[in-house]
Parts: structure tokens; sequence; C-alpha cells
């Protein structure tokens, strides 16, 4: 899997309830989750389909909530690289079919630079340089491929 996209750039600790806000919660349209995501750190969040996030250490701290990573696929963005992730949001990215990757280029990009992630071989190009990141096991990378943990247990049947 590969991405290539323009750069979103957080810091560290950015939580679950900034990237969608509670009052947002109750809907059950993903669509609004992601018109809404990153609202509260960044209200002028307006990504083009296949834009990364990059972000410093603990993305998606806080509350364990599921809605988190789906604002953010629906949003448009195709992964989210940070420096670590919270245990909770980086499960639940796996489970909704999110690519998210470890790796520490946060001090290497700006806002709007060009970056490329190759998730199978398990590197981030960023402004010309390589960066080593962390490699999905094969089992997680077989979850993301099938489109989420759902899709994925039902193409096992």
């Amino acid at each position: 899997m590969k991405f290539k996209g323009n750069v979103w750039k957080y810091g560290d600790n950015v939580d679950t309830d900034v990237i969608i806000p509670g009052k947002y919660l109750r809907s059950t349209d993903f669509n609004v989750f992601g018109q809404h995501a990153m609202e509260g750190i960044d209200p002028a969040f307006r990504p083009n389909k296949g834009d990364i996030i990059v972000a410093g250490e603990n993305f998606g701290c806080g509350s364990s909530r599921e809605q988190a990573p789906l604002a953010i696929k629906y949003a448009g963005i195709d992964c989210v690289i940070a420096k670590s992730f919270a245990r909770i949001f980086f499960r639940n990215a796996i489970n909704v079919g999110l690519p998210i990757v470890e790796a520490d280029v946060f001090d290497a990009v700006a806002k709007g630079d060009i970056i490329e992630v190759d998730l199978d071989q398990g590197y981030v190009t960023a402004n010309g340089a390589r960066y080593v990141s962390t490699r999905l096991p094969d089992f997680l990378q077989e979850i993301l491929y099938a489109g989420g943990l759902v899709a994925y247990r039902r193409s096992k049947r």
C-alpha cells in the first residue's frame, strides 16, 4: 500500500475529543464525522482526498471513541503518520481501515509539503529524504487491505 499526499501537521497529544467533538457522536452518518474532523483543533481543516496527517507523539489519546479514526478516514485522509499513537486509537484505526504509520518525520515536514508512504516496505519519504517507519505485521496489513476488520472477517467466510 502506497500513499502520496499533502501534509496536515499537528503536534503532540492530539486527543479524540478534538479529532471529532462530542456533539457529533450521535450521528450514524460517517460523512458527518468527516465533515467535522479535526474541528476541535483546526476549524480550517478541509483536506483533499489523499492528504496525509503528520503528528507528534501520542496521537489519538483520550477517550476510546471509534468515531475518531472514522472521522479522519471520511474526511479524505489516506494515512496518518505520527511519532506514536495511543494504543486504543491505533487498533480502532486498523479496525476501520485507516492506515497509520509510526515514523519520526514531524520535524522534517511543514503543512502543505508532499509526503509519500510505503506501508509494505516500511518507509516514508519527505523532502527528498527517506525515513524508516514501523512496518505493520502481515495480519494487520491484511485487515487494512480488506478495508477494515468487518470487511476482513466477511472475506474469510
